[in-house]
C-alpha cells in the first residue's frame, strides 16, 4: 500500500537532542543531524506529506516560551529550505505530563495535523521517532510504526537515521507520482530518486 503521510519526532529524529533534562530553546542549540536534510527532500519528491509531531513539554516547566520554540522551528524550516527540503506542518504538545489530550503517546497532534489536512488517512501513514512514546503513538493511530534505535519492539521497524527510515519507506512506494513530479518542480526540488547508496 502506498503512503501518503509521514509524520516525523523532532529531537533525535531531525536534530541533536539537548542533554536529558535540557530543551533546545533557541535555534544556536538547533544541530541539524547528519542526512535529515536530505531525507526530508527524499521524502518530499515522493509527494508525500512531511509533518512534524513533538512534546515540548518546556514551555509548561518554565524553560522556554512559546517564542523561543517559534524561533527554533523558523530555524529547523529554513535549514531544511537551504537543502532543497520543507515541512508541511508542524505540531507541538506545549503541555506537562497527564494534563492534555495531545502529548504523544495520546493522538491529539495526530488528530489536528487530519484536521488541517483532511486528505490523510492514518491507515497511509509512517511514525518515524526515536522513543517507545512514539511507536505508541504510531500503534494508537494505526499506522506504520520506524523506530530510530537498536531497540527491539514488537511490530516496529528499525532505522539507524532518519535518512536510513526515509529510504524504508520510499523502498515500497515504487517511482514518483506525476503529482510528486510536479510538487518538486514547483518548489525547486530534484525528481531524481537519491538515497545514500547513490552518493
Amino acid at each position: 500500500m502506498r503512503l501518503t503521510t509521514v509524520f516525523l519526532d523532532r529531537d533525535g529524529v531531525l536534530n541533536r537532542p539537548a542533554p536529558e533534562g535540557d530543551y533546545i530553546k533557541s535555534p544556536d542549540e538547533l544541530e541539524m543531524l547528519d542526512g535529515a536534510v536530505e531525507a526530508v527532500r527524499l521524502l518530499n519528491e515522493q509527494g508525500l506529506l512531511v509533518l512534524v509531531v513533538t512534546n515540548q513539554r518546556g514551555i509548561a516547566l518554565g524553560r522556554m516560551r512559546p517564542t523561543d520554540l517559534e524561533r527554533v522551528h523558523a530555524a529547523l524550516r529554513s535549514r531544511l529550505a537551504a537543502g532543497g527540503a520543507r515541512l508541511d506542518g508542524i505540531y507541538h504538545c506545549p503541555h506537562e505530563k497527564d494534563s492534555c489530550e495531545c502529548r504523544k503517546p495520546l493522538t491529539g497532534l495526530f488528530a489536528r495535523a487530519q484536521r488541517d489536512h483532511p486528505e490523510i488517512a492514518f491507515a497511509r501513514s509512517a511514525v518515524i521517532g526515536d522513543s517507545a512514546t512514539d511507536m505508541q503513538a504510531a500503534e494508537r493511530i494505526g499506522a506504520r510504526s520506524i523506530l530510530i534505535s537498536s531497540e527491539v519492539l514488537e511490530g516496529v521497524e528499525n532505522a539507524a537515521s532518519l535518512l536510513d527510515a526515509a529510504n524504508l519507506v520510499v523502498g515500497g512506494q515504487g517511482p514518483p507520482t506525476a503529482r510528486a513530479r510536479a510538487s518538486a518542480r514547483s518548489s525547486g526540488v530534484p525528481t531524481s530518486i537519491t538515497g545514500s547508496g547513490s552518493r
